[in-house]
């Protein structure tokens, strides 16, 4: 009895110092290779805490194998766009500029009452209130409403606002994302007068750079 209470009290501090070490996201928010390692974590503990038989190392050796593992995936992905394209995706726009894209539901096999649950949970009754929706490589559903219900008080007192559309990474970790130039109608010479005007003259030095919303250039510098 006091071995297993030993090996139950080891093996929980591990798995929650893993978890720690892996971040503070939710279990919703978590992207596919995070879930599968959290999954398999908790199995592997679940083993050597039941069966007083299996070697204790037989289960803490493979946990600290996957937290390895999940480090060096996060390192790729920060340090690559293809390997978080690979590892988690890219999010897929559900309704575009107020119209349901059926295709792309059906990409992501994610039928219409799905997606009109998931509407309501986020407080919005009715299709035509959205201009876009966007499930993110977590899974949860993002959405920007029109404009004109963005604020009841623009609504009654008939003041119009441009209509916001969804942000566009034009730089990210120094790399210029020519795809995307391309979406906004713009090109690298576009894109380095920005640069300049802010003083900067590679995009080596850009964290991040944005066309967002409003059609407002934003960008971070290095430190």
């Amino acid at each position: 009895m006091i071995v297993v209470l030993i090996r139950t009290l080891i093996l929980y501090f591990l798995v929650v110092f893993i978890m720690r070490i892996m971040g503070k996201r939710q279990i919703g928010q978590l992207q596919p290779f995070e879930l599968v390692i959290a999954i398999m974590v908790s199995d592997l503990a679940s083993i050597p805490m039941q069966d007083t038989g299996i070697p204790l190392i037989n289960g803490i050796i493979p946990i600290i194998t996957l937290l390895i593992l999940q480090i060096l995936i996060s390192v790729l992905q920060l340090k690559c766009e293809f390997f978080r394209t690979l590892f988690c995706g890219r999010p897929s726009i559900l309704i575009n500029k107020g119209k349901i894209e059926m295709n792309e539901l059906r990409i992501q096999r994610f039928n219409l009452n799905d997606l009109m649950e998931e509407l309501r949970l986020k407080g919005y009754y009715n299709i035509e209130d959205i201009e876009y929706a966007v499930l993110e490589t977590s899974g949860q559903l993002s959405i920007i409403p029109k404009s004109s219900l963005s604020s009841v008080t623009r609504k009654d007192l008939n003041i119009t606002k441009q209509q916001e559309t969804l942000p566009v990474t034009l730089i990210l970790d120094g790399k210029i994302e020519y795809n995307n130039l391309k979406i906004i109608n713009k090109d690298k010479n576009w894109l380095l007068s920005k640069l300049k005007e802010n003083n900067i003259y590679d995009s080596n030095e850009i964290v991040i750079a944005v066309l967002d919303s409003r059609d407002d250039f934003y960008l971070q510098k290095r430190r």
